[in-house]
């Protein structure tokens, strides 16, 4: 029996060629995480300026802390250097770089 149509009969069926590729992509995420193989496409990006981004929008380092909701400890050590954003925190900023009136507008809950 089928699995996926058991339980989701109406969705449809994934294509072979693209379920042998993503088997095949976990066969090798496997292999480079216990070191048998490298990653051969790895994504760095440039650690964000985050007291650039802030001064950019002329928020202080309270309203930007709330903003994002990052205790203002948190956020000096960013503009320090002394830590840096990781994860979601990273991705966020980047928004706030690229269309601050968006989150802005979208984060209304945490704009003071």
């Amino acid at each position: 029996m089928n699995l996926l149509r058991h339980y989701a009969p109406n969705r449809p069926l994934m294509k072979d060629d693209h379920f042998n590729e993503l088997i095949a992509s976990i066969k090798e995420a496997g292999k480079i995480q216990r070191g048998e193989a490298e990653a051969f496409r790895l994504h760095e990006f440039p650690e964000p300026d985050v007291k650039a981004i802030r001064e950019g929008i002329g928020f202080s380092q309270v309203k930007f802390a709330a903003l994002i909701g990052v205790n203002v400890r948190t956020l000096q050590n960013w503009e320090q250097g002394h830590r840096h954003p990781t994860g979601p925190a990273k991705v966020l900023l980047r928004l706030v770089q690229a269309d601050p009136h968006s989150v802005v507008k979208n984060l209304p809950a945490c704009y003071p």
